[in-house]
């Protein structure tokens, strides 16, 4: 993986039989991504595919709300 800056980066994941990838290392450092931990995938067909933590999304959500 080619990382010149601290803040992003780049990487592809190949998509198992069962439809999983494996997120990287470093993207989980980075977002301090731990076992078990739930995630958020949200999808677009025009803008494509997020994934975020959980608490991330529900902080974002709430915002929303108020």
């Amino acid at each position: 993986m080619d990382n010149n800056n601290q803040d992003r980066f780049i990487v592809s994941v190949k998509v198992g039989p069962k439809g999983q990838i494996t997120i990287p290392k470093e993207a989980r450092e980075m977002f301090d991504i731990k076992e078990g931990e739930t995630l958020m995938v949200l999808g677009d067909k025009q803008r494509g595919i997020a994934i975020l933590k959980a608490d991330a999304f529900y902080h974002i959500a709430e915002d929303q709300i108020k």
